[in-house]
């Protein structure tokens, strides 16, 4: 029997077909990190300081905040790291945590899409009853079942992942520790891994994205009943932020999931809209067309320039 070493690091290879463009990538996806930063902080503290934001609505956009925060610090930092010279090594331990909110932060993003499509629902289908229907205590149950939910899914493929011995080849052909990228390194039998990994995150995906589709059929009756051309067009421009937000989001999540055999340099783009561009649009799209979100923004700075001035 050959001799085996237990895998104590790893290697992030980096993006496919990339070298000689290390400065220019980096310069590219620190500028969009940064925009990341701040522009979901900028709804974070909207949402927060102003009390007509106390809404289901900008509950979950809160919510969704605070994930586009988490989700695109889950690989922009090591990935920026070694992009401007650092060490491309990664820990054991660390692998495991960043594959960990990875899956976590990525199925929780689903959840929070499709609660966020049965907001929209209630508010259009049955105005009258909305806030009854979706009062403090149900928003608190819905958003505290998506994190949870994430948890449970990103649990059971990090045990299935880690429970194989990795003493081979420690070198991960991508940017970043991902299920498809370190199951080719373990030395045991990966195809149940394969398995449940591919299922999961394919099923879902497409699950939530069922859901969302029929939650947006009603509404579209809903709308289409409606006999004002002002009041039809008030109910779809509430709808539209968050339709473009999930193409965003979906899309490149299927495509790369249920692909049998991906292209690698695809793969890395399509997994670069998803980390870092669609976190950076969602306070665009959610702010641009929002009066209420730019109203928001504007009293927390003109707050904060008296405050300044009276210093």
């Amino acid at each position: 029997m050959r001799n085996h070493t237990m895998v104590t690091e790893f290697i992030l290879l980096g993006i496919p077909e990339t070298e000689g463009l290390e400065i220019v990538l980096f310069l590219l996806f620190l500028s969009l990190y940064s925009c990341t930063l701040l522009g979901n902080v900028l709804i974070l503290t909207a949402v927060i300081s102003s009390s007509q934001l106390h809404t289901p609505m900008y509950f979950f956009l809160g919510n969704l905040s605070m994930f586009d925060l988490s989700f695109s610090s889950t690989t922009a930092p090591k990935m920026l790291l070694y992009l401007s010279g650092q060490s491309h090594s990664i820990s054991f331990q660390g692998c495991v945590s960043q594959l960990f909110f990875y899956h976590f932060l990525g199925c929780t993003e689903g959840f929070l899409y499709t609660v966020m499509a049965y907001d929209r629902f209630v508010a259009i289908c049955y105005p009258l009853r909305y806030m009854v229907i979706m009062n403090h205590k149900v928003c608190s149950i819905l958003a505290t079942g998506t994190w949870l939910g994430g948890c449970v899914h990103a649990i059971i493929l990090i045990s299935l992942t880690f429970q194989l011995s990795y003493c081979g080849s420690n070198e991960v052909g991508y940017y970043f520790c991902d299920i498809p990228a370190i199951l080719p390194l373990a030395c045991g039998d990966t195809s149940l891994a394969q398995r449940v990994g591919f299922t999961n995150v394919g099923l879902l995906s497409l699950i939530c994205f069922f859901l969302i589709l029929v939650s947006y059929t009603c509404i579209g009756i809903s709308i289409s009943q409606i006999r004002s051309a002002e009041g039809r067009q008030r109910a779809f421009s509430t709808c539209s932020a968050h339709i473009t937000a999930i193409l965003c989001a979906y899309g490149p999540v299927i495509i790369i999931y249920l692909q049998p055999n991906p292209s690698a340099l695809l793969g890395a783009v399509i997994q670069m809209l998803n980390n870092l561009v669609t976190p950076m649009l969602n306070p665009l799209i959610y702010s641009l067309r929002n009066k209420d979100v730019k109203s928001a923004l504007r009293n927390v700075f003109a707050k904060r320039g008296l405050a300044l001035e009276n210093k």
